[in-house]
């Protein structure tokens, strides 16, 4: 196996840590170039039975945007009724989603059905084909991060919904609305956090057996 130096794992440990769950965007463009580079490692993500069952749709079109974000409001107003006392005060005040405006969206799917790979793996662990996307997703997000992007994972949405406005084949299903781009700041703090929502844990409980 390869071997990093030390400097690189350091560099590595920043890059996850400076990893964030971006919502405030500017709207400046970015170059096809940047944005084909950092999907292109999706192709580099493991995938059950080598599989590789991500889909992805870059909603270009207002007419796409505009039926997402709708979707989002719409889920967003009913997660905030579910909400009481201070939870619900604070989850007014969130920024959610930065789909007004990212200059990139993705909607990122899971071929439920592909013959790739042969079932190897996902016979008894079906949805192993959707890790495997998570898996994906989470290599272009670093990936984003090193080239000085933003991305915000969307997760208040009717995925039933999104699949029909986007007129996807019935095998997809939704694992992830991606907007991308050139953050307004940089924070190293989750900004559920900073808002008083809940606390990253510091430490990881490992059971034994």
């Amino acid at each position: 196996m390869t071997s990093f130096s030390e400097t690189f794992r350091q560099e590595l440990d920043q890059l996850m840590r400076w990893r964030r769950d971006v919502r405030h965007f500017r709207t400046d463009p970015i170059e096809d170039d940047l944005i084909d580079r950092c999907l292109a490692t999706f192709n580099l993500a493991p995938s059950v039975g080598l599989s590789e069952p991500w889909r992805v749709v870059r909603l270009n079109s207002e007419t796409a945007r505009a039926s997402a974000l709708a979707n989002y409001e719409h889920a967003n107003t009913q997660a905030l009724n579910g909400y009481s006392g201070d939870k619900a005060k604070i989850y007014a005040n969130l920024k959610l989603s930065g789909m007004r405006d990212a200059p990139v969206q993705f909607a990122v799917f899971c071929d439920d059905e592909t013959e790739k790979g042969a079932g190897l793996g996902a016979g008894t662990m079906p949805e192993m084909r959707r890790y495997s996307v998570v898996a994906a997703i989470t290599q272009f997000w670093l990936s984003a991060r090193a080239e000085g992007l933003g991305v915000g994972w969307v997760s208040i949405l009717d995925p039933d919904r999104l699949c029909q406005d986007l007129n996807v084949p019935d095998q997809w299903s939704l694992v992830g609305y991606l907007c991308v781009g050139w953050p307004e700041s940089d924070e190293q703090t989750p900004e559920l956090e900073r808002a008083g929502w809940e606390n990253r844990n510091l430490s990881l409980p490992v059971v034994e057996r």
